[in-house]
């Protein structure tokens, strides 16, 4: 799989450079308004999703539904958890810095561009709703399907585990640039990584991270008026001045680069273990991690036989899942 491998890398870069390009017109760290942040968001998502049609057709030879975007019932039920618990994480990490005396509100419906409160919180939603779709898609959906799939030859388990490493990783040096970023906010947000690439590890669908991702960032920026990886943004439910140490609060770089942050990203794990659990009865690698159906019928895990697998495979023709543990 080395030129597999190397498109799916190339693939990567293209895509990335073009969302750097197109997050290009946002002024960090305080946004001039919501219309920034609905353009940015909006043309991040074009240019993300083109890639990913592209590279699935012309190199994988797959649908783009299959990075986990199979959606219906049972995807949304799961996305509603991962929207659900994003907010009940964030909500958590404030509750527990107002406790301890880091974080002090200061004001409630405040709006940093001038523009109205509601149309600024309105783009703020739409623009989330496009990075949690994009970001999920591009590193979850897309780059750890491929490098889970190339890596196959070393087993299964194996694969999916340095799949997550790599991703996780690419996710967190995504973010070492943005504004007040510290070598703790870049360990800490390639940590989430492997949070949020849980879900679709266990489920093999992207609605937990996706729902995760949206409420996560919406909550932290736009309910609680922390900083997002370092941005700041034009309106918030409530004005928080954060007062404690950084190395626990994360300070302008907000909750994710700190213990707090840290502390929710593994309460995250666990929940979304147990989720998984009550909803499936086992936890288990889901099989189109990284056995994929090709377009052409000749998907590498359509005849039941894992190619380097452990020999703990326990694929089927319907798509159940493959032990993970």
């Amino acid at each position: 799989m080395p030129v597999r491998l190397t498109l799916a890398v190339a693939v990567f870069l293209v895509v990335a450079i073009g969302v750097s390009l197109a997050a290009g017109i946002l002024p960090l760290p305080v946004p001039g308004g919501s219309a920034a942040l609905v353009g940015v968001g909006a043309a991040s998502l074009a240019v993300t999703v083109l890639g990913c049609v592209v590279a699935a057709r012309v190199v994988d030879r797959r649908p783009l539904t299959d990075y986990g975007l199979r959606i219906g019932r049972e995807w949304w039920i799961d996305c509603g958890f991962g929207l659900a618990l994003g907010a009940v994480l964030q909500a958590g990490i404030f509750l527990a810095g107002w406790a301890a005396g880091w974080y002090v509100p200061r004001g409630t419906l405040v709006s940093r561009s001038g523009e109205s409160f509601l149309l600024g919180i309105a783009g703020v939603i739409a623009f989330f709703l496009a990075v949690g779709v994009y970001e999920e898609l591009l590193v979850r959906g897309w780059l750890l399907t491929n490098l889970a799939e190339g890596f196959r030859l070393v087993g299964d388990r194996t694969a999916a585990g340095l799949a997550t490493v790599l991703s996780a990783g690419v996710f967190g040096v995504l973010h070492a640039t943005n504004p007040n970023a510290t070598t703790l906010s870049t360990t800490i947000i390639g940590l989430a990584g492997v949070f949020l690439a849980l879900g679709y590890l266990l489920t093999g669908e992207l609605a937990i991270p996706i729902g995760v991702h949206v409420t996560w960032n919406l909550t932290q920026g736009a309910v609680f008026g922390f900083g997002v990886s370092g941005v700041s943004l034009p309106v918030t439910v409530v004005e928080t001045q954060v007062v404690g140490p950084s190395v626990l609060t994360g300070g302008q770089f907000g909750p994710e680069g700190g213990v707090l942050g840290l502390a929710g990203v593994i309460l995250g794990c666990v929940a979304i273990a147990w989720w998984v659990r009550r909803r499936t009865g086992r936890l288990r690698l889901h099989p189109a991690v990284t056995a994929p159906e090709l377009l052409d019928g000749e998907g590498e895990g359509s005849d039941g036989e894992d190619e380097g697998s452990d020999g703990e495979s326990e694929g089927s023709d319907d798509g159940s899942d493959v032990e993970a543990d």
